[in-house]
């Protein structure tokens, strides 16, 4: 069945690309979720957090241009190099960070017509805020460029390769 609208796409794409890295750091053993197989140094649970306030930064301080106590809450240094997840932040409590995330993107990307332009605010920097649309297709490439990265790791880990169903 074809999907309704141009809107539920990208809802269910974006539904789809987070679900999957779920699916993937739920799939690593303990031992593999605060460390890291890459030269870059980033941890699978630290990958999880990054993409919970990308989509906070994009959508709910970006385009609704709501004020964010820390909108970079997910960086360790103040250049942004580096993520960073607390010792006292559990699997379960990052994970459900995304999925509480994930219920609030919805409700704003269904609430709002794509070419609804995103509110003035410190995300934009004085720049002319983009499209709904504009902000989506930067979300799901920053999804799938990393679930494509965490593929690579969750196989390398010795865990399962390919789809995640």
């Amino acid at each position: 069945m074809p999907i309704a609208s141009r809107t539920e796409v990208f809802v269910t794409y974006l539904d789809f690309f987070r679900s999957s890295v779920i699916a993937r750091v739920q799939q690593l053993p303990d031992a593999e979720l605060r460390s890291s197989r890459l030269p870059t140094g980033w941890t699978p649970l630290e990958l999880v957090k990054h993409l919970t306030f990308v989509e906070m930064r994009w959508l709910q301080w970006g385009f609704e241009g709501k004020e964010v106590a820390e909108p970079w809450g997910d960086h360790r240094n103040a250049n942004g190099t580096r993520w960073f997840v607390a010792e006292s932040e559990s699997r379960e409590e990052v994970v459900e960070a995304l999925r509480v995330q994930g219920v609030h993107s919805r409700e704003v990307i269904r609430g709002h017509g794509l070419a609804d332009a995103g509110q003035p605010g410190p995300r934009w920097d004085g720049a002319e805020p983009p499209t709904l649309e504009r902000i989506l297709f930067h979300v799901l490439q920053e999804y799938a460029r990393h679930l494509g990265h965490l593929d690579i790791v969750v196989e390398v880990a010795g865990g399962p390769v390919g789809e995640v169903t």
